[in-house]
Order: C-alpha cells, then sequence, then structure tokens
C-alpha cells in the first residue's frame, strides 16, 4: 500500500484567460478543463455528461474552436482563451440572441445539454455566420 505523504505532486500553477478575464490557479495537473471551471471557477453552466466526449454537453470555445472540455486538461489550455455559456453575456446579463432564440422556438429539452449545443452553434456561427444544413 502506498502512504499518502509518499505520493508524488501533482500540482501545477496555470494561466488563461476565461470570458474575457485573467486566471491564474494551482490546480492538479489531472484536472479537467470541466472540472476546473466547474468547481474551481464557479462556470457550472459547462455542464459534465458522459465524462469521456460522446455527449456534448462540456463543450465550450477554446481558441475559437469548440472542444469538448471533460476531455482536455486544464493544463493544456494555458495560455488559451476559453468562453463558456457564462461568457455569452459579455457581463452585461442579457441573454445572447441565441439562447433568446432557443426559448421562443422550445429548443430545450430538459436543458441539461443546451449550454453544449449552444456553444457549438456559436462556433459554427462564428465559422460560417450562413450555414446550411450539411455544414454542421
Amino acid at each position: 500500500m502506498i502512504e499518502k505523504e509518499n505520493l508524488p505532486e501533482y500540482k501545477k500553477e496555470i494561466s488563461l484567460t476565461v470570458n474575457g478575464k485573467n486566471v491564474k490557479a494551482q490546480i492538479d495537473c489531472r484536472v479537467t478543463l470541466a472540472k476546473f471551471l466547474r468547481e474551481e471557477l464557479g462556470l457550472t453552466g459547462t455542464k459534465v455528461g458522459c465524462n469521456r466526449g460522446e455527449c456534448g454537453s462540456c463543450t465550450v470555445i477554446m481558441d475559437g474552436k469548440p472542444v469538448y472540455s471533460c476531455t482536455v486538461l486544464a493544463v493544456e489550455a494555458v495560455g488559451r482563451k476559453i468562453l463558456t455559456i457564462e461568457g455569452l453575456t459579455g457581463g452585461k446579463g442579457k441573454l445572447h440572441p441565441l439562447q433568446e432564440a432557443f426559448i421562443k422556438e422550445d429548443a430545450l429539452q430538459c436543458g441539461y445539454c443546451t449550454p453544449g449545443m449552444i456553444m457549438s452553434i456559436i462556433a459554427l456561427f462564428d465559422r460560417n455566420p450562413h450555414p446550411t444544413e450539411g455544414d454542421g
């Protein structure tokens, strides 16, 4: 049996930009970006469903591209720009037009994976403002 005091430290200081704010933290190198966002930063809009990159509920935008934050280690996000569902308001508290459209069209289902769907669509619109059905 390994004694806890003999275990190596897996801590590292990270620095990244989350929703336009510079963030520094001392974290365990094994922590996923999803867990870091939720537990360290309190950004609970990023949901963790399958925890293996299949369902998309944890989707955030990293440097302009959608990523499954449950499959990215927080240390891999060092120096990157992360946008979460909370960052869509720009700090103004008003819903993004896509969020309003989801509400208006009753596209929420149970709502758990809605943030991930919205972030994926935002990334698509950023890449192609006039997508067709085949562009998804």
